[in-house]
């Protein structure tokens, strides 16, 4: 066994490093070491019990993973497109390739099974192409990811019947089959609303622990509990993973569930596919050449037929539509998982199995290409040299552009992000800005601003308006949180590149600039400072003098302006106390442990502070040397968290 996964990793190692250099989906690497290694050619791995545990917990990761993608609120967006146009997609499809499997003598439930798997499109290979291109917000692109939305809710039933079959063999009435797919929209349901409010108390919980390692063994339990809750009432290990990965999606903790999983998801998706590799039998793909390109072209063209039909009204002409149905003709990775589900079951020949595996093989492997080539490719078929540019074309080809030069990103363009950007106008620099606010951003574009809809957060997005191009980001939300994952993704992307960060007050400083933010600009700080200018301008204190004491303010991250006395009433910022500092005073009453002693004894027996001021017999001393002695009825001014507050008035009245 440990010598496979070895041989498996090394070879793994190999050719997925060789496939990124050429900018290919790793998921053909995995496929490729699988053919070349299995039992049909080098013969060094064996398709054992072991390879075929390893191959379904894959699949359970595979489904997991594709789950933590899925968002109902989204998908309730685009409605129209996802059940419309999906279902028609979907339904046609696998009507016309069952149909086919059904004419060539497979029984009737694995024909529907393997229709689904053919009408199955790549999520991963269309979403990252069209948004390396900048066409996910095109009409093609909201086409694309609207279909590919509903292929994922459609494959809930799909696996579900490929369980049940599965579970019986070859013996399964239609009650039997009905019956599976009734528990798994039951499960469905079941599973939205569990993520929606079980699931969510009990991460929270589990987040303030602020333990890493429990976050991630919550994670693998929830993922393998689901998947043994759907496998003990008669359906597959996958569907429960898949749903478990929606319950996820449903909550604030998916992000952090992802980067928590990835290291198994990763590990596990590789091998999943390297043993789906295993079944391709080269020699037999060799004699079968003309079959498989047959069968490869047959794919592509129905596929792509069947969608630029049902998208026509959609798309509002032939031209976008068929665009559309160039994006999606390829087969996906839900196709191989239910391939895998039949195979592993043995309800398909091997022969079958080959082919199909093969063509969607190779459907993947030029779909970036097509992708790539849409707009040319519908023209040619269509014999249009192309009308002329509309307003809206004009304006996002010459964002694109843009994207390519050095320029500014900004995020946010409500009052405070259009101010900034004219201004940078102002100075001759160029910027796109990011919103989430859809009537905000049609009317900026119709007044020729560079302002495109995305989640500034989203590394895709980020990546579209041109990060790696760009010379600063300013962020201009005043939601903080959002404010964190924006610098997160920024980081993950680009680590030389300006983040100025906008906040309302000073609350959450510490956290942006160890996110990796250059600089915070907390407007109630910022507010004081202009006032403080001001002043000292009326008081005639030279204009010189003044820009020093600003600029050595905001070079010290205004903890001059953030050493202030809370009010009674004002509450705690959060529990650790970890995010912000304050003023406190102690007054020395007789009899207290710190009389007669330095600052120095005070400070080494655990106060935890800084000691600003002490007041005596009514004059204040600022900035007190360590030496000093203190007396009855000081006023000791200390600055600290709450915490640490607390603690040194504690040591020093002790008695």
């Amino acid at each position: 066994m440990l010598a496979d996964v070895l041989v498996l990793l090394a070879a793994t190692l190999l050719v997925v490093a060789s496939l990124r250099r050429l900018r290919l989906p790793p998921v053909l690497g995995f496929l490729a070491v699988g053919a070349a290694l299995g039992p049909h050619a080098l013969g060094w791995v064996e398709d054992t019990e072991t390879t075929s545990t390893l191959a379904e917990f894959g699949v359970v990761f595979l489904l997991f993973t594709l789950g933590l993608e899925f968002s109902l609120p989204r998908m309730i967006a685009m409605r129209n497109e996802v059940l419309a146009l999906g279902s028609a997609q979907v339904g046609l499809t696998a009507a016309a390739f069952g149909g086919v499997a059904w004419w060539l003598g497979e029984p009737a439930a694995v024909a529907v099974v393997l229709g689904g798997a053919v009408a199955m499109s790549s999520t991963a290979i269309v979403i990252q192409q069209l948004t390396e291109q900048g066409e996910l917000n095109r009409t093609h692109g909201r086409l694309s990811f609207g279909i590919l939305l509903f292929q994922d809710l459609a494959f809930v039933p799909f696996l579900a019947l490929a369980g049940v079959i599965g579970a019986a063999g070859t013996e399964y009435t239609l009650t039997e089959v009905l019956t599976a797919v009734a528990k798994a929209g039951a499960a469905l349901a079941i599973v939205l609303a569990a993520g929606r409010w079980l699931l969510r108390p009990m991460f929270h919980e589990i987040a303030v622990s602020r333990t890493s390692e429990l976050f991630t063994l919550a994670v693998l339990f929830v993922a393998v509990g689901a998947a043994w809750a759907t496998h003990a009432v008669g359906l597959s290990l996958a569907l429960g993973a898949f749903l478990a990965g929606m319950m996820l999606a449903e909550t604030e903790y998916r992000y952090q569930v992802e980067a928590g999983i990835r290291p198994f998801r990763d590990i596990l998706l590789g091998l999943f596919f390297v043993t789906v590799g295993m079944q391709l039998d080269p020699r037999l793909l060799a004699h079968e050449t003309l079959l498989v390109t047959a069968l490869l072209a047959s794919i592509l063209l129905l596929k792509a037929a069947i969608v630029t039909v049902v998208a026509r009204g959609f798309a509002g002409g032939w031209f976008k539509s068929l665009r559309t149905g160039i994006v999606l003709s390829e087969g996906g990775e839900f196709g191989f998982a239910l391939i895998a589900l039949l195979l592993q079951n043995r309800l398909i020949g091997q022969e079958l199995t080959q082919l199909l595996l093969a063509a969607i093989t190779l459907s993947m492997v030029i779909s970036p290409l097509l992708i790539r080539h849409n707009k040319w490719l519908a023209r040619k078929i269509l014999r249009e040299s192309g009308p002329a540019q509309t307003e809206l074309e004009r304006e996002e080809a010459a964002t694109d552009a843009l994207a390519h030069r050095e320029h500014v990103v900004l995020c946010g363009f409500g009052r405070v992000g259009q101010n900034v950007a004219r201004v940078l106008e102002a100075h001759g620099f160029e910027y796109i800005a990011m919103d989430l606010d859809p009537f905000r951003v049609r009317t900026a574009r119709q007044a020729g601003d560079p302002v495109v809809f995305g989640d500034a957060a989203d590394e895709q997005v980020l990546s579209s308006v041109g990060l790696e191009h760009a010379s600063a980001v300013v962020i201009t939300f005043s939601d903080p949180d959002r404010s964190v994952r924006i610098v997160e993704s920024i980081r993950r992307l680009r680590d030389d590149v300006p983040v100025l960060v906008r906040m309302a007050d000073d609350t959450r400083l510490e956290e942006l600039v160890a996110a990796g933010a250059t600089e915070v600009v907390p407007e109630t700080l910022e507010a004081a400072l202009m006032l403080v200018s001001q002043a000292l301008i009326v008081l005639r204190v030279p204009v010189g003098q003044v820009v020093k004491t600003i600029g050595d303010i905001r070079r010290h991250r205004y903890s001059l302006l953030r050493s202030v006395f809370r009010s009674d009433k004002a509450q705690l910022i959060d529990g650790s106390h970890a995010l912000r500092e304050e003023l406190h005073t102690v007054v020395l009453p007789p009899g207290a442990w710190s009389i007669g002693q330095s600052l120095d004894a005070v400070s080494a027996r655990g106060a935890e502070v800084s000691f600003t001021a002490i007041r005596r017999d009514g004059i204040v001393g600022r900035d007190p040397d360590p030496s000093t002695t203190l007396r009855e009825g000081d006023v000791v001014v200390i600055y600290g968290t709450p915490e640490a507050l607390e603690h040194a008035e504690a040591v020093l009245l002790a008695g």
